[in-house]
């Protein structure tokens, strides 16, 4: 896999364990702490949304489905 791929799944994995353990967060508040542009981290929730991962239950929050997730280090 390419460096870029792995660090974004990386950045992924990490944006989805924050929002489990923290429950509804904001995009805003992904931004403080992930520290990368507001467009970037657009996209990412996308590809969890896409995965029934997280779900927006307000414009511009966001919270983790029921889904189960197998996490591997």
């Amino acid at each position: 896999m390419k460096p870029t791929t792995d660090r974004m799944l990386t950045r992924i994995k990490d944006m989805y364990m924050f929002i489990r353990d923290h429950g509804t967060v904001t995009t805003q508040d992904l931004v403080d702490e992930f520290g990368i542009t507001p467009r970037t981290i657009q996209r990412d929730l996308n590809v969890l949304a896409f995965n029934d991962l997280i779900i927006s239950p307000t414009r511009g929050k966001w919270t983790t489905t029921n889904k189960r997730v197998k996490m591997t280090s």
